[in-house]
């Protein structure tokens, strides 16, 4: 009986129809960098805003004003005042009522001095000159309430590495398409009820949702992209990549030409229904059908593809090598049973930490240095396409292995550079860090890659879902991380980036190369193939 990699070579390792399937499933990486980065423009802080007196509505009907006059008699009499407070986070301690003039509606605090204004805190009492512009005009995330911003982005990674646990288990015992499309349902049903959320606590979960299906489609499409081609073509992994980076790009026209951000919420949303088209022209993954000794599926399957690609099979192909590793129910102990599968996992877990950490850090040191939003952030999407480029031009010529840990090293050198240029030459360390991120970027793309290769069949969803749950544990930590250390020292996170980033790079330095050798089948595989690279 052939093994599946003959058949497949035979069949064709990336003809027509693994061109079209791969096409296909980049899509999602597309849909899935809008939500991973939506919160850029769904949480934009509004212009203008000021907090009300209680009363001021009435007040306003009854006198007629407008609410730029409204405005005026609120804010005007503290910067008349010479206070500090802007009429945001803070109001006058009066409260209007019907016995109050419409000509002089301050004549109660006129008798205290002009520095001494009486204020208290406002509680839910803002005013906004586009109420629906973003989620913190529409919940209230202002002043004290701030920090649930960053929450509301703490949460969606939650979302992330729940998907990855529960998702990337049910990839591996149902199968990957299966949960695919289960996943692309769920993310679009969540995102609306997201977008129509009547309080923050339903966005709040609903959004948890959404990231908890969001990151079943972006795993499963990945696993299942690498599964149907040779090991010549996997790194077309990469590619998909570079569809992410292409999200990253699109999202700002998106957001400026729609106005708000429930609109925003849809157009990133409402594509996922569209993938549930792919019932009918993306197969299920006959590796994965193998492991479940479904060879005959698997073998018809094999025979469509050939199909497509202008090929057939040899008539003796009446059956294909089904593993011989018994299927059971995946879970982190089948990643660390064996000396090189134990290696393997948590090596590759402390690169996707690293990798998440490093990357988010220093997209929100660069942040928006001013100027228009929208083509900032274009522009800091197009600093990551090279690094694909990168990757294309040297992973097949010098393997795996070094390109990883030699972006890793260099993002952590970047970042300490970084850290102790002097300030009054800005355009150098705005360079340095670029370098850094263009770096941690590479590094970020070929751990999808090394991931998926160092697993087997019977495992690799699992593993990959797992490992990668580690970059949303990161995700969860940067802004926290960021925002404590730079209060101590500017410089500091930088600093431990470095670290992170040059002991990541020596590691992944450990993980045995991957080019050129057929995907494991099965956990004995990936001993022999740790045991030959030694």
């Amino acid at each position: 009986m052939p093994t599946f990699d003959e058949v497949l070579k035979e069949a064709g390792e990336f003809g027509r129809f693994q061109k079209r399937v791969f096409f296909l499933l980049c899509q999602t990486g597309v849909i899935f960098s809008f939500l991973f980065t939506s919160v850029v423009f769904l949480g934009q802080t509004p212009d203008s805003y000021w907090c009300r007196i209680p009363g001021a509505v009435e007040l306003s009907e009854r006198c007629g004003w407008t609410l730029e006059e409204e405005r005026n008699f609120t804010v005007l009499p503290l910067c008349l005042g010479n206070v500090s407070s802007r009429g945001e986070c803070e109001r006058l301690d009066i409260v209007w009522d019907s016995s109050v003039s419409c000509s002089n509606p301050l004549a109660r605090s006129s008798n205290h001095s002009a520095g001494n204004l009486p204020l208290t805190t406002c509680h839910n009492n803002w005013v906004y000159k586009h109420p629906h512009s973003s989620i913190v005009s529409e919940y209230n995330l202002v002043c004290g309430n701030a920090w649930m911003l960053d929450l509301s982005q703490a949460i969606l990674n939650l979302g992330f590495l729940a998907g990855a646990f529960t998702l990337g288990y049910a990839a591996d015992r149902y199968g990957r398409i299966l949960i695919y499309l289960l996943s692309c349902l769920g993310a679009g049903i969540c995102g609306i009820i997201v977008a129509f959320a009547p309080n923050f606590i339903v966005f709040l979960i609903f959004r948890f949702l959404q990231g908890v299906f969001a990151k079943g489609t972006w795993m499963t499409c990945y696993v299942i992209v690498t599964e149907i081609v040779g090991s010549d073509q996997r790194i077309i992994g990469i590619v998909i990549q570079m569809f992410f980076t292409l999200g990253v790009m699109i999202l700002p026209g998106i957001a400026y030409l729609v106005p708000t951000w429930q609109g925003i919420q849809l157009a990133i949303s409402l594509p996922n229904f569209l993938f549930l088209l792919y019932y009918w022209v993306v197969p299920e993954s006959p590796r994965w059908l193998l492991t479940r000794k479904k060879g005959e599926e698997a073998l018809k399957i094999m025979h469509n593809i050939a199909k497509h690609n202008g090929k057939s099979l040899s008539p003796h192909y009446s059956e294909i090598t089904i593993s011989n590793e018994e299927v059971s129910s995946s879970s982190f102990l089948d990643l660390v049973r064996t000396p090189g599968m134990r290696r393997n996992t948590l090596i590759l877990m402390y690169a996707w930490f690293t990798s998440a950490l490093t990357y988010q850090g220093l997209v929100m040191r660069l942040g928006i240095v001013g100027g228009n939003l929208y083509l900032q952030f274009f522009i800091s999407g197009a600093v990551e396409l090279p690094a694909a480029l990168l990757i294309l031009a040297t992973i097949e010529r010098i393997g795996r292995r070094l390109p990883f840990g030699i972006s890793n090293i260099v993002a952590g050198i970047a970042c300490l550079i970084t850290a102790f240029l002097p300030e009054d030459i800005p355009w150098l360390k705005t360079t340095v860090a670029t370098l850094g991120r263009l770096a941690i970027t590479m590094a970020f793309e070929i751990v999808y890659l090394v991931n998926t290769e160092l697993y087997p069949t019977t495992l690799r969803n699992f593993g990959v879902s797992l490992c990668s749950s580690l970059c949303d544990l990161g995700g969860v930590i940067a802004p926290f991380l960021l925002f404590r250390l730079a209060a101590i020292w500017l410089e500091l996170p930088l600093i431990i980036f470095s670290i992170l980033a040059v002991v990541c790079g020596v590691l992944v330095l450990l993980l045995p190369e991957t080019k050129g050798i057929s995907l494991p089948e099965t956990v004995e595989d990936v001993e022999q193939l740790s045991r030959y690279d030694t």
